[in-house]
C-alpha cells in the first residue's frame, strides 16, 4: 500500500504537466514531487490509444520504483487514453488519479444547464470522455468541442503570448461551434500557458476553465481524505525527462523559481 511520506508522481508528454505541477507545489508544499515529462514521443495528442497507453505503462513502472503513492495523469490525452488501464496496472501500489474527473465535477457543480466550449487535442476530443463524463453527470450541461491540433505543439516550442500564437488561437476559437459560450474548458494541460490570450479573445467575457488549479484541489482533498499527507518533513522535487530539450529546461524556469536539475530517464534502451 502506499506510503503517505512517498512522492506525488506526475506525467505528462512535455511541459504541459508543469502547469498542474507548479499549482500542486504552491497548494501543497510539503509534498515530495516527481514529475516526468515524455519529451522523446510528444506531443500524445495525435498518437494512437494504443501508443499512449503503452507509454504510460512504461512511464508508471518508473514512478514506481520511485516510490509514488499518487499518480497524477497530467495530461488528457492519457487521462482519456490510458487512465482505467493504468489504474489496473499499478492496483494497489499507489493510487492513481486523472485530470479530467475533477473538471467535471467542477462544471456540474458551477455551469449545469449552460453552454460550454471545450478545447483539446485531437486524442482528447475524439474519445468523447467529457462530453460522456458531464452527461453522466446530468448537469444538463451543452457541450461543445473542437480539436486544436496545433495548440500543443506550439506551446512545447516556446510560441505562447506572441504574434503567432494570436493568429493560432483566433483562427481557432472564431469556429461557429465555440460562439455564445459561457464557459471554456482548456482540456490540455499545456493551455494555462495561453490562458490569457484566450481570454482576450473573448473580450473576458467567457469563464476559462484552467484544470491546473482545479486538479491540485482535487489532490489535496484526496490526500486529505485518504490520509496520504506528507508529514516526513523531508521535500524534494525531481523531473525527468525520456529526451533533453532546450525548450524543457526553459519553460521549467517559467513555473519553477528555484534550479531545476532535468534527470534523463529513457523510456526503451
Amino acid at each position: 500500500m502506499a506510503d503517505a511520506s512517498g512522492q506525488i508522481g506526475i506525467f505528462d508528454s512535455g511541459i504541459g504537466g508543469l502547469t498542474v505541477a507548479h499549482a500542486i507545489t504552491k497548494l501543497l508544499p510539503d509534498e515530495n514531487i516527481i514529475y516526468f515529462g515524455d519529451t522523446a514521443h510528444l506531443p500524445y495528442g495525435d498518437k494512437s490509444t494504443a501508443a499512449i497507453q503503452a507509454y504510460s505503462i512504461k512511464i508508471c513502472d518508473m514512478l514506481l520504483k520511485q516510490n509514488c503513492k499518487v499518480i497524477l495523469i497530467a495530461c488528457n490525452s492519457a487521462s482519456a487514453a490510458a487512465y482505467e488501464l493504468v489504474k489496473e496496472y499499478v492496483g494497489s501500489k499507489a493510487r492513481v488519479l486523472n485530470v479530467i474527473d475533477p473538471v467535471v465535477e467542477f462544471m456540474a457543480l458551477n455551469y449545469a444547464g449552460k453552454k460550454v466550449g471545450l478545447i483539446g487535442t485531437k486524442q482528447t476530443v475524439n474519445s468523447n470522455v467529457y462530453k460522456k463524463k458531464i452527461d453522466a453527470s446530468d448537469a444538463q450541461i451543452d457541450l461543445y468541442s473542437l480539436a486544436t491540433p496545433l495548440l500543443a505543439s506550439m506551446i512545447e516550442e516556446g510560441f505562447f503570448n506572441n504574434k503567432i500564437s494570436e493568429s493560432v488561437i483566433t483562427e481557432y476559437l472564431s469556429h461557429e461551434s465555440l460562439q455564445e459560450i459561457e464557459a471554456l474548458i482548456l482540456g490540455c494541460t499545456h493551455y494555462p500557458l495561453i490562458k490569457d490570450q484566450v481570454a482576450r479573445y473573448y473580450g473576458n467575457k467567457v469563464d476559462i476553465i484552467d484544470s491546473s488549479e482545479i486538479v491540485a484541489k482535487a489532490l489535496a482533498l484526496f490526500l486529505k481524505q485518504h490520509k496520504l499527507e506528507n508529514r516526513s518533513g523531508k521535500v524534494m522535487k525531481r523531473f525527468f525527462v525520456s529526451d533533453f530539450t532546450k525548450s524543457f529546461e526553459e519553460s521549467t524556469k517559467i513555473f519553477f523559481t528555484e534550479e531545476v536539475h532535468l534527470e534523463h530517464y529513457p523510456l526503451w534502451e
